[in-house]
Order: C-alpha cells, then structure tokens, then sequence
C-alpha cells in the first residue's frame, strides 16, 4: 500500500483532475441511470408471478392487486334478494365498475347466496383495480398508494337508498401506515449528512471533520459510472438507486474514519509530511482492502438469490463498496498530504499546533477493554445469552401477507369488516385470487372442482367480458374462508394449486408472496454459505488466522438472528412501536426486509470487524501479548467504530419515524443492527472471544499460509509485559503483518 501512496503523491495533479472530471461523468451517469431503472418488481418463473402478470396482460386488472371489498348493509324492509334490492345492487356496483374502470363481481350479477349475510341485508363485491405503482420494498407494505376505495365509495353511495350503510373494506383499506413510494432518498441522506456532520465534528474537533465527508460526496456519484455500466448487462431497480447511496454513505465515511484517524494518530507519534501518509496507507489502508474485498464480493454473492431486485441491490452494493475504498486510497492521500504540509509549515514558522488526542490510546476504551478482557467469561456468557435468546424469537418471523387482527382497529375499512364478520361471512374474501384458464378450457369444470375443496368459500365464474376473452381464455375468483395470510389460508391456495388442470394458472397476490418467500429463501442458505467461504478467505489473508475469521463470521450470523429477533418483538409483536414511532405494526416483518438488512449489515459490521481486528493483529506482532494486542486495539479503535456506528444509526433512526410502514420496519431494522453490532458485538464479544481464544488467535498453519500467499503464524508463547504495558524482550519468529 505504501507503493500506491506514493504513486498518488507523486501524481496529485493527475489524480485530482481525474477525479474532478468522474464527479462529472457520475452526475451524468445518475441522470441515465435514474432514467432507465426498472420501477417494476418482476419475477420470471415464479409460477405466481407469471400467472399474475397473464391475467394483467388479458384482462388488465386483478392478478398481483388486491381486491377492494364494499359492504353494503340495505336498509330495514329491503333484502338482497328481493326485486328492490337487485336492482339497487346492480346500480350500485354497475357506477362503481364505471368509476374504477375494474372487474366487478357481487351478488347482482352471479345471484350467489354466499355474497349475502345472515341478516339478508349485508352483502358485499369484490372489486379488482389495474396495477397500481409499487413503493418500497415488494411485500414489505400494504396501502400502495391507491385511493380506489375513496373512488368507490363516491361512485357508489349516490345511487344507494337513504338508510344504507356503505364501508369499502380490504387489505389496503385496512393497512396501518401510508406506503407512499418508499425511501425518499433525498431527505434521507441529507439526514444521514447532518447526523454524520454532528459526530465528527465531535470526534474530530477540527476541520478534518469535513474530511470523510467529502470523500463520501465525491463517492456517491462516481460509483454511479459503475451502475451505468452494469445496466448494459443487467437490470437496476429503482430500489437500488434509493438505497444505495445510504449504504455507500456510510461505509465510504467508514474508510475515510479509519485512515485519517489512523494518519492522525502518526503525525502525533512524530511522523511528519508525506511519511505520516504513507505509514497510514501501509496499515489502514490494507484494512480498507481487505475489508472493501471482502464486503463487494460478498454483496455480489447476492446473484444466487433467483429475484432480480436482491441481485441489482448486490450489484449495487459491490461496486458502491468498490468506489468507497478506491476514493479513500487515492483521493483522500492527497488531503491528507496537503494538511499535513500546511500543518508542517505552522509548525516551522512557531505557530502552536493544538494536540490532536491521537498520542496514546483513548482512555475509556482502553479501561473498557481491560474490563472485559478480566471478565471476559461473564462477558461472553452473557452477550450470547442475549443475542441467542433474540435469535430464538427470529425463528418464530412472519414473512407472509398481513392478516387483518393485525390491521387498523378503526375507520371505514375496519367498520366494513365488522359488518361483514357480524353476520356471518368469513374475512377470507378480502384475500380472493383470480384462477387464469388458457383458451380451451371449460370455466364451470375447474370451478367445480376447486368448489369442494376444504377452505372454500365460493368460487365465481362469471360471464362477461372482463371474465371471458377474445382469445378463449377464462377467468375464475376463488373466495377463501381463510384470509391468505394465515396458516389455513395459505393451505387453501396450495389446494388449489394441486387441484387444478396442467396449464391453469393460479394467481393473486398471496401466492405472488408465497412464492417470493420459497424462492428468496431457499436460496438464502446458498447465498450465506457462499458469502461465509468469501469472507472466511479475505479474512483469514487479512489476519493470518484459521480462528478470527471462523469468529467473524459466526458473530456475523448471530449479530444477523439477533437483529431479526429484535424485529419481531417490535413488529411482529408490537411491543413499545407505537409508543415509539406512533405507527401501528401489522404483524409481520416483510418478505425481503431480512435479506436487505442483512445487505447493509453485513457491509457495515464487516468494515468495524476488520479494522478492530486488524489493529489487534498489528499489536499484537508488536508485542507477541494477546492481552495488550485486545487493550490496544480497542483502544485505538473503540472511538472509530462508536463514530461511524453513531452516524448511521441516528439516520437509519431518524428515517423510522417518517411515518411510512414499509420506510419505518426497514430503517428501524438497520438502526437496531447497528447498535446491537456496535455495542454487544463489537464493543463486548469480539475482544471476550479474542481474549478467551489466547493465542490460538492468531494460529495459521503453513500449508494454509502457502494456499493464501502469505507468511505462516505458528502458535508461540505469549509475551510477558511488563508494568507499563511494553513486552520483555525475549528470542520471537518474525512475523510480517498481513493488514
């Protein structure tokens, strides 16, 4: 690394007008990114999906949307079935079929008897709306934005005698919070900059804070070159582009944090110019390799997931990574050396430099690792006691469609299903899905053979034209008892799946998420496995261990099961989330918010892993003590990482309470990550477990040292330190560091 450093120095002028002109060509690449992302959430092969996006194709309306239910309780003296009542039913629903432009079914035009209540009065349609936009994340929200049950009730209620009751109920009518098109990135991120603006002018208490700023500025923009190059070959989701910068603002202030803190830290032990930048880049910056490496690889590992959302967010995140590293090894040297020449002139010419601070060890962390190494057993036990008994409660996660117990208690919607469930019909029709049988196939055959199945409601063919094609094709409505996010509902669909002909298309929303989830996490094990080998390889380069990189990864995972833990007692279950951010949970988690935490988590508490470590690795050559290379590194660490931990977390925390429910369980979850990381993980496991492993640490046989191209670490005795913390000296093999 120090010959890179001194390539750039020796190049700055080059260097600088290389990067002033790809800050240029970023912008223009956003612009063509932005303009030709995919808005869509497509799925090929998923048999949901693609008999959803043929129902759309046909018929333009239903398939993925969900169904809009009105209920209509008649006034006293008129019934559903007598003479008055039809004919105002059929007015009723023929306005709201004008209105909407959507595919009506109810009780006026199919006469069947399971569409009215007990009390002959209550009845209720289906109607199914054309595809409304998308926000967020997909599964993650209901409420997508459309207004269609407002559209319906004013077509609607004009036409109904004085004395009706009119509620428009459904899965959107009912959600908890407003899904208004997801992360508003750019609030977002000028959130993010002023909560990293606070906290490094806290650490830095100078103008270097501006520093890793602006190296994150000067990253945004140019990794996008990066993305436009990858969107000849691949498609990008608009997904990506909304989180991405987050992502890339965090771990580029990350790199940035580690090399000038350790540039600083230099310049305090006596090195003065070019060589304090220099030393810098010969230790953190193998740091930010390693960690860059290991993080982009890992990302990009997300490919194995069959979902062409997760695999633009890896991209993404790879080359986002990639830039990060790339700026902070070649522009930020050139910062770095222009202060340090200003800072030398101060000096010569008599000017008081005030103390940076970095002369030694911080105090707190240094008594902080201290603490922990003397109590590392209690420590350890009982971190994992904490983070397993979260990982437990992750087992119990709900990735399915919500359930209406836990939708809104109040309003229209709400009041629409109470009519409904108080005279006998079940809510499993506000989870109704359209059945698409190709041209040939008889309607009234496939409908009686799903009719009988268990967990029916009723089945409707009817015979108009928004149910029957010019091409022969047919449409069919299943109404379930079951709402499709139950355990039985889900059942139900999977009947229906079996029972009907070859060729026949089962479709819906609840059987687009059903397939999201087997496909995503089928394949999730593969993507952590193939990630773990990356990692486990990087690692064990960049530490010279077997052990520390096995550590890593396991406390990577166990940081991942806490993390999920953590989300269902405060989603799932909804304890403290509405005193805390005063939004409703429904119930469940999301389908891709695990896989998309775990992107950016995984990126984040891999860049604190490898620079803590790769301090201690450096210590403890210096000092041949487990025990000094764990005080010291935390010591030197503890500040860097609580830093960077600080500046997402209040961002990620800030974004929870915008009072969007996809926003809020998304950021809420990278929030408590990074804590949890910063704190249990980072802050107590990692040096516990470190202490507690001795020095089988920093063990890497020679056969394996010959594999990874790099010098073997046999186990040795560990030094005796003397009182002031400097080791005897004694005969000790020479081991190069490999950070």
């Amino acid at each position: 690394m120090e010959t890179l450093s001194r390539f750039v120095l020796a190049r700055g002028r080059l260097i600088t007008l290389l990067t002033v002109i790809a800050v240029a060509l970023g912008g223009g690449a956003l612009a063509l990114v932005l303009a030709n992302v995919s808005e869509k959430n497509e799925y090929p092969g998923l048999p949901g999906y693609e008999a959803n996006r043929q129902i759309l194709q046909t018929y333009g309306t239903g398939g993925y949307e969900r169904p809009y239910v009105p209920v209509i309780t008649l006034p006293e003296g008129i019934t559903a079935d007598s003479p008055e009542g039809r004919e105002v039913l059929a007015a009723a629903f023929a306005a709201a079929d004008r209105a909407t432009g959507g595919r009506v079914v109810s009780y006026a035009d199919t006469g069947d008897a399971r569409f009215v209540g007990d009390d002959g009065r209550t009845t209720f349609g289906l109607i199914f709306g054309g595809p409304v936009e998308q926000g967020g994340i997909p599964g993650s929200a209901l409420g997508e934005g459309s207004t269609l049950n407002l559209t319906i009730d004013a077509a609607m209620r004009p036409v109904l005698p004085p004395g009706t009751t009119l509620f428009v109920t459904g899965l959107d009518p009912l959600a908890t919070g407003e899904d208004t098109g997801g992360l508003n990135v750019g609030v977002k991120l000028l959130i993010t900059i002023a909560a990293a603006i606070v906290v490094l002018a806290w650490v830095f208490r100078s103008a270097m804070a501006v520093v890793p700023l602006l190296t994150a500025l000067i990253t945004l923009p140019v990794s996008f070159i990066g993305l436009l190059v990858a969107s000849l070959i691949t498609e990008v989701h608009e997904t990506t582009t909304t989180m991405i910068p987050l992502l890339g603002l965090g771990i580029a202030i990350d790199y940035a944090l580690i090399l000038v803190t350790r540039w600083r830290e230099e310049r305090a032990a006596g090195r003065v110019g070019d060589e304090a930048v220099h030393r810098a880049m010969a230790t953190a910056g193998h740091a930010i390799v390693f960690s860059s490496v290991a993080v982009a690889i890992g990302l990009l590992a997300m490919i194995v997931l069959p979902i062409p959302i997760m695999r633009s967010l890896g991209v993404g995140g790879m080359l986002v990574t990639a830039t990060s590293a790339v700026v902070s090894l070649t522009v930020l040297p050139l910062i770095l050396s222009w202060t340090g020449r200003r800072l030398d002139r101060r000096a010569a010419a008599g000017k008081p430099i005030r103390p940076t601070g970095y002369e030694r060890a911080g105090r707190f962390w240094t008594a902080w690792a201290r603490g922990v190494v003397r109590h590392r057993w209690i420590v350890a036990i009982g971190s994992v006691a904490a983070l397993g008994a979260l990982t437990v409660v992750a087992l119990g996660i709900n990735l399915n469609v919500p359930v209406t117990g836990g939708l809104s208690r109040s309003g229209p919607g709400h009041d629409g299903l109470v009519a409904l469930q108080n005279t006998g019909v079940p809510s499993g029709p506000l989870t109704s899905f359209d059945v698409y049988l190709p041209p040939g196939t008889d309607p009234v055959a496939v409908a009686d053979g799903i009719r009988p199945l268990p967990g029916i409601y009723t089945v409707v063919t009817p015979q108009g034209s928004d149910w029957r094609a010019a091409d022969g094709s047919a449409l069919l409505t299943v109404l379930p008892v079951d709402e499709g996010g139950s355990p039985a509902g889900r059942e139900t669909i999977q009947r229906v799946i079996d029972a009907v002909p070859d060729g026949v298309l089962v479709g819906g929303n609840v059987t687009q998420q059903l397939d999201y989830v087997d496909a995503t996490y089928a394949a999730f094990p593969w993507m952590l496995a193939l990630i773990a080998l990356i990692t486990f390889v990087m690692l064990a380069r960049a530490f010279r261990s077997v052990l520390l990189p096995l550590k890593a990864i396991a406390l990577n995972l166990l940081s991942l099961g806490a993390v999920l833990g953590a989300m269902v007692i405060f989603w799932q279950w909804g304890w403290g989330t509405e005193a805390l951010l005063g939004i409703q949970p429904n119930g469940t988690v999301g389908t891709f918010i695990p896989v998309t935490i775990f992107a950016f988590l995984y990126g984040l508490s891999m860049d604190y892993e490898v620079f803590i470590i790769a301090r201690m690795r450096e210590e403890y050559d210096r000092t041949g003590s487990t025990e000094e290379a764990i005080v010291q590194g935390i010591g030197r660490t503890g500040r860097l990482v609580t830093c960077a931990a600080l500046i997402l977390f209040f961002s990620f925390a800030s974004m929870a309470g915008g009072g969007e429910l996809d926003v809020a369980v998304f950021a809420s979850g990278v929030a408590l990550g990074i804590i949890l990381d910063a704190t249990l993980i980072r802050s107590l496991l990692v040096p516990a477990t470190v202490a507690m492993m001795g020095r089988w640490n920093w063990w890497l046989p020679a056969w394996l040292a010959r594999i990874l191209r790099v010098d073997p670490s046999p186990v040795r005795n560990e030094a005796v330190l003397k009182g002031n913390g400097a080791p005897d000296p004694e005969p000790r093999v020479p081991v190069s560091s490999g950070v």
